[in-house]
């Protein structure tokens, strides 16, 4: 089998949507269902993880490049544009932002962290809308860093300047009706579906 034409290459930084920024460390051949296939072995920073993603199959998983310095401005710029409050039903409004999650582009990314912070000036974020805020703001932090050559620390300044501003625009005492009765099973089967759904195979560094 001669080696593929592969659209990344060793020691190019990547996105995996909802995993994070990662390094392609190596694309090698092994055998899988007894057909050999090549795969991409990239290393998650974040998780101090590696990963294993057919070359096959890294577009359907939304693996990408890391953005250019101008489409990353563009990001971070449309943190402070207006925009419709989020919905108050807040497993309707989890969903969205997970499947945004899921798509992974970069504005994408900074929806998700403009829509939770904005709710979470109105009301506390439960606890699953929580880690989703922190995971999506990590992931932008992380990709414009790469973007700009900057530091995380330079970023997360850069991010609170946008922040900030939206924050004080917001009426902190909005009357929201919100249906928080079955958060917790909620959160529990959400979990719970997101273990069966890991969509690929891992190797923790020892």
């Amino acid at each position: 089998m001669a080696k593929p034409k592969t659209e990344f290459s060793v020691n190019q930084k990547v996105v995996y949507p909802s995993q994070g920024v990662g390094k392609i460390t190596e694309i090698f051949k092994k055998d899988f269902n007894n057909e050999p296939t090549y795969y991409y072995k990239i290393y998650l920073e974040v998780s101090d993880m590696n990963v294993m993603v057919p070359v096959s199959r890294s577009k359907d998983l939304g693996i990408r490049a890391i953005v250019s310095k101008d489409e990353a401005q563009t990001a971070l710029n449309s943190i402070s544009d207006d925009f419709e409050p989020p919905t108050s039903d807040w497993k309707l409004r989890y969903q969205m932002n997970l499947d945004l999650l899921k798509k992974g582009t970069i504005g994408d990314i900074a929806a998700i962290v403009r829509c939770l912070y904005h709710r979470s000036k109105v009301k506390e974020l439960p606890i699953l809308e929580r880690k989703l805020y922190d995971n999506a703001k990590k992931l932008l932090e992380d990709e414009i860093a790469e973007a700009f050559g900057i530091s995380n620390k330079e970023v997360e300044a850069m991010l609170h300047e946008k922040l900030e501003p939206l924050g004080l625009k917001i009426e902190k005492k909005q009357a929201f009706a919100d249906d928080d009765e079955d958060e917790d099973e909620f959160e529990e089967e959400t979990s719970s579906n997101e273990k069966d759904s890991e969509e690929f195979d891992s190797e923790d560094d020892d």
